[in-house]
């Protein structure tokens, strides 16, 4: 390739890079617009977060470790509803670090229980506790409740805003589905 040939076609990559840039600026405000965020502000609302701690056996089939063969059963579960960060009743556990209350650990299955849901075919793995946290906040919207998953974080500006009932600035996730923000107003 000549040398001018590759100067005048660096030159014209050079010019359409401020028409690329301004074109994903621009695509980038068009989303914000469409798919923008809707803010709820409200005095009245609940958080809550199901703390659940279950038991779970992987079933494989014989000879095979792959994702593909293997097979999940939850066997036993307790769950315990926490509500605007204060203390459950029924909690046996906690706080933790994130300030959640936990029920208590269920019995770990028992081997007969285990291999009654065993195929055959399959090799039952040692049982694994897991630990599940579901966040979820209502409030008044009008004359309706609007009950919405959230985070953690919404959790906590909840549980800290509650006692003195501040009224909270809410950001709603796309198509308004979830509550991705909460803040103090």
């Amino acid at each position: 390739m000549p040398l001018n040939s590759y100067s005048s076609d660096r030159q014209q990559g050079q010019s359409q890079r401020p028409c690329q840039i301004f074109s994903l600026f621009a695509s980038v405000t068009l989303a914000g617009l469409l798919f923008g965020c809707t803010i709820q502000t409200t005095n009245q609302y609940e958080a809550t977060a199901r703390t659940t701690y279950t038991w779970q056996v992987r079933y494989y089939a014989n000879q095979s470790r792959r994702d593909k063969d293997e097979r999940l059963e939850s066997l036993v579960s307790t769950s315990l509803v926490n509500r605007n960060g204060e203390k459950p009743e029924s909690a046996v556990i906690g706080p933790d670090d994130k300030g959640l209350w936990w029920p208590a650990i269920p019995p770990k299955p028992l081997l007969d229980e285990i291999e009654k849901r065993q195929r055959p075919y399959e090799t039952a793995s040692p049982p694994e506790l897991l630990q599940k946290v579901e966040y979820q906040i209502s409030y008044n919207n009008g004359e309706k409740i609007v009950s919405l998953p959230t985070n953690h974080d919404v959790y906590r500006e909840v549980a800290k805003a509650y006692p003195t009932r501040t009224p909270l600035e809410l950001t709603l996730g796309v198509d308004d589905n979830s509550v991705e923000k909460a803040e103090p107003r």
